[in-house]
């Protein structure tokens, strides 16, 4: 099957002689098709990679998308339900897919757009615009497309997307008040929510992670130091063959059948059997970029670790969470008083 063919599949062709409106209405109608749940975005975002393997940025998110699911997936499994109440729980799933949903609901008009400019052969980023994209990715999109800087380009889509997702996600009242200033040791340093990891077929778990998933900052350093890791010529080929033969599920079990040695493995349902679909409403508060000052820190050069490697702490991590939900389990708990006593 040609590329061609790959491309009208997955991407329809537009006609050049549409008007204004319709080309929005027709890439609206994309972004709504690949934006349902956390599945759909995953094989989007690598779908496109496939496409354009210059845009870098596409074939990251797709595999940080695979560690949301995975995480999602997490919060029904026995041993979270142990540990977490089922609010919690709720409201953990509800940060992860508000966060990815947003992200993509930004950045997928940003990739259709630039790939029917390859197209027409044109810049057609004026429509930006029309889908609240920041004035910091226009600009940096044209200027992309005049000097061809890969490099720069990703770590301006990994500059966006955090601070896309700082207002109306990390600073939201409701996730503020009931996810990030609740059992905030707990949440960082077990279920590590701020750990990205890269699968390989050989049972192997490459990836890194920051300390505090709330400072931009941090999370800007942790996708560019996953971009140079993801793309090292030492583990890109094994994580990329990965991501071609396994078809994402938001199930552990995507990488742990490759597992040569793992007792107790952690029951995982598919994430479709698990949460239904949730409707969710663009509220973004303008344009970032005009209120945020772009920091030179922001594009510097971080080194990734010596030894990439968390293959042993993934089952230390294991170990202690079943050890822990173990010891609650046996714990006695008062029993409520009746009403009246």
């Amino acid at each position: 099957m040609d590329k061609n063919t790959i491309t009208y599949r997955f991407l329809p062709c537009i006609s050049e002689f549409k008007r204004h409106s319709e080309w929005i209405d027709c890439i609206r109608n994309i972004v709504e098709r690949h934006n349902q749940d956390n599945i759909t975005r995953t094989i989007a975002y690598q779908s496109f990679y496939l496409l354009h393997p210059e845009i870098k940025w596409s074939f990251l998110a797709s595999m940080v998308s695979r560690n949301a699911g995975w995480n999602m997936t997490d919060l029904e499994g026995e041993t979270l339900k142990t540990l977490l109440s089922a609010e919690t729980r709720k409201n953990l799933f509800m940060t992860y897919e508000r966060a990815n949903w947003s992200i993509f609901q930004d950045a997928f008009p940003q990739l259709l757009v630039y790939h029917y400019s390859t197209l027409s052969g044109e810049k057609m980023f004026h429509l930006l615009e029309e889908f609240n994209v920041s004035s910091f990715m226009q600009t940096e999109w044209s200027r992309y497309w005049d000097e061809r800087d890969g490099e720069r380009l990703v770590k301006s889509q990994i500059i966006n997307e955090q601070n896309l997702i700082q207002g109306p996600v990390i600073e939201h009242p409701v996730y503020k008040r009931k996810v990030f200033r609740t059992g905030l040791f707990f949440m960082e340093d077990h279920l590590h929510f701020c750990s990205v990891i890269f699968p390989t077929l050989d049972g192997r778990l490459i990836g890194a992670s920051v300390h505090d998933f709330r400072k931009l900052d941090e999370r800007i350093k942790l996708g560019e130091i996953l971009y140079k890791i993801l793309f090292h010529e030492t583990f890109y080929p094994s994580i990329f063959e990965f991501a071609q033969k396994v078809q994402p599920t938001g199930s552990r079990k995507d990488y742990e059948e490759f597992f040569k040695e793992l007792n107790n493995r952690a029951s995982s349902d598919v994430l479709t059997s698990l949460y239904n679909k949730v409707n969710h409403h663009w509220d973004m508060e303008g344009d970032w970029s005009k209120k945020t000052y772009v920091q030179a820190a922001w594009y510097e050069e971080h080194d990734i670790p010596e030894d990439p490697s968390m293959t042993a702490w993934f089952f230390r991590k294991q170990n202690q969470l079943r050890k822990v939900a173990w010891l609650k389990s046996k714990m006695p708990w008062p029993k409520k008083r009746t009403a009246g006593r």
